[in-house]
């Protein structure tokens, strides 16, 4: 093999190893990194179990009044956190995308340079 063939080769070995790190493996390393940060504010949020309790009384008060309270404190614990959870996922989704084409952009202002 000469240098020229051989360099092409390389060339197009390095290219595709970079889309392959810079697009499957930082989408395997953003997503995980994503998920443990919801976790981390579903242990502070607690919107599941918030959920599974909607309609249980607040602190066991079995009375028209624990029920009432109950019902509204975790209606609104469930919208304030579903909001947080809707801006969280909303910037993480803006940022992989800003990530994703940052090389398209790069290679868009080196051609278009002026």
């Amino acid at each position: 093999m000469t240098l020229i063939p051989y360099l092409f080769l390389r060339l197009f070995y390095r290219l595709a190893e970079f889309l392959r790190h810079w697009y499957i493996e930082s989408f395997k390393i953003y997503s995980h990194l994503f998920i443990s940060l919801l976790e981390k504010f579903d242990r502070r949020f607690a919107f599941k179990i918030t959920l599974r309790n909607l309609f249980q009384p607040l602190y066991q008060d079995r009375s028209a009044i624990g029920y009432t309270l109950g019902f509204l404190f975790r209606s609104a614990r469930l919208i304030m956190g579903g909001f947080f959870y809707l801006i969280i996922i909303a910037a993480a989704i803006f940022f992989y995308l800003v990530w994703l084409a940052a090389p398209l952009y790069i290679v868009f202002k080196i051609i278009y340079a002026q």
